[in-house]
């Protein structure tokens, strides 16, 4: 099982490096008017996506190893945590797809939004990240 976590921990940080980077090229995308500049940061950004679920399937699937196979937070008393835990993996898995459609808008030059909103768009991952580690060690419920 520790062979499980170790993996599992690895990918979900390898992961989270990506959820936390993309969104910094899209800031970057955002403020860019040179186009050199632009297509490298595209090209960046198509490639980091793409990447990012190489890493998103293994932390997933390690993830559900633990929980079904090893009983990691199964239901009962006191598992509450692990719930919690999954209702924000799931909504990483949903911002993951959201900077998929965000890096198409760049891509079809239908962006809207600044590279302020994008610098708070970058903060999610991290508060996501905080809450779950707070859940996993602390186990509040």
């Amino acid at each position: 099982m520790l062979w499980v976590k170790a993996f599992h921990i690895f990918f979900v940080a390898s992961w989270f490096a990506g959820l936390f980077y993309l969104p910094r090229i899209f800031v970057n995308l955002a403020m860019e008017t040179e186009p050199a500049a632009t297509q490298r940061l595209m090209t960046m950004s198509r490639k980091l996506y793409r990447f990012m679920f190489m890493l998103e399937v293994p932390a997933l699937a390690l993830g559900l190893v633990l929980w079904l196979y090893y009983g990691i937070g199964k239901v009962g008393p006191g598992n509450g945590w692990m719930h919690a835990k999954l209702a924000i993996v799931v909504l990483l898995v949903g911002y993951q797809h959201w900077c998929g459609a965000l890096l198409k808008a760049f891509e079809r030059g239908a962006n809207k939004r600044s590279h302020v909103w994008f610098r708070w768009f970058n903060e999610l991952p991290t508060i996501a990240l905080l809450l779950v580690v707070i859940f996993v060690v602390v186990k509040p419920f």
